[in-house]
């Protein structure tokens, strides 16, 4: 089992430790998990009294922090001292071995660089290019004509459907289906008849797309996500969308056909986007909220159908009053029929 001292770590992480330096640490915890052995870290919003009440072993605080609790080692950045043990302790395993699987399906027309690293039963069409560093995980489908950009990482079962392009060093989370065909019929002749699916998916360099996210092909054209857009797990976007550069979709969001982002925009959780809809830059989405309209840059909204983020607020507000003011309108409404009851008289 990998173990560490207190004073190895204080050195290893260019910290200035505090206590006993010959403390055995076998594993990184947060604070209201860790035991003994454990090394814990006073992240940023912590109450020093959450570390006073655990049982880690020691702690990574920030500079100036003391405590008489157990030992500490002071850091400039907790966060990233943190980060960078955790990996000592639980190095990352998704990284393939380079080279090519045996069991890997490659069309013969697929030059391969020396660099890359391709799982057992991926499968990679004809006139695919792949660029140097690209890692393509087991049971990856990679359809005809593709292009994948350097140091691209697709984790397994991603299915890239022909013509599609991504950027250099791309990350494809598990079960994502990039270029898959558009939800666009005709319905003219009293049957729903698939529509064209002509064009291709093009995602920018940086681009990350979570688990299970789907992103449908143009028409004729491409859907375009910006670089340095991060999608999270279980999000639908439409055909012919053009997502904007460094954009923020959290899970579950869905945004219908041809719709628009400018850069930074931010959509939260379980937001629904209507088709042909133009989302400004820097404008930020709350959670569930429906949009059906534009959203102009740097704007706030929520709720749905959304609005301004304060006009909605001032309707939840009114919304909790309801039942009180029922009730002050049927007392109200009593003592108005009195009043008729007596003028009557």
């Amino acid at each position: 089992m990998t173990s560490l001292t207190t004073t190895e770590i204080a050195q290893r992480l260019g910290g200035r430790l505090t206590g006993n330096g010959q403390l055995i640490i076998s594993d990184t915890s947060p604070l209201h998990a860790a035991t003994g052995s454990s090394l814990s870290f006073l992240c940023p919003g912590t109450l020093p009294a959450q570390l006073e009440a655990s049982n880690c072993g020691a702690a990574l605080v920030p500079c100036g922090f003391q405590t008489e609790h157990c030992p500490v080692i002071e850091v400039e950045n907790v966060t990233a001292a943190f980060e960078e043990i955790v990996r000592y302790f639980r190095p990352v395993r998704t990284e393939l071995v380079r080279g090519v699987s045996p069991k890997a399906d490659i069309d013969p027309s697929v030059c391969l660089p020396d660099d890359i690293a391709i799982g057992a039963f991926a499968t990679i069409g004809r006139d695919v290019v792949l660029g140097a560093g690209v890692v393509i995980h087991a049971g990856v489908r990679i359809l005809d004509g593709v292009t994948i950009g350097e140091g691209t990482i697709l984790f397994p079962n991603v299915v890239i459907y022909e013509n599609c392009v991504l950027g250099k060093n791309c990350l494809v989370q598990a079960g994502a289906v990039i270029g898959g065909y558009g939800f666009g019929y005709d319905s003219s002749s009293g049957q729903h008849k698939l529509g064209p699916q002509l064009g291709n998916v093009v995602l920018g360099d940086d681009v990350e797309i979570g688990a299970a996210t789907t992103i449908d092909r143009g028409t004729y054209g491409s859907t375009r996500i910006g670089d340095g857009t991060k999608i999270d797990n279980q999000v639908m976007i439409g055909h012919n969308c053009v997502i904007g550069r460094n954009n923020l979709i959290c899970a579950s969001v869905g945004i219908a056909g041809s719709t628009t982002t400018g850069d930074y925009a931010v959509m939260a959780g379980r937001v629904g986007i209507a088709d042909h809809i133009k989302v400004g830059n820097g404008a930020v989405i709350g959670a569930m909220a429906g949009i059906m309209a534009d959203v102009p840059p740097g704007a706030r909204v929520v709720g749905i159908p959304a609005t301004p983020e304060k006009e909605q607020m001032k309707k939840q507000v009114a919304l909790a009053k309801l039942p009180e003011m029922r009730r002050e309108f049927k007392a109200v409404q009593e003592r108005l029929a009195k009043l008729e009851e007596k003028c009557k008289d």
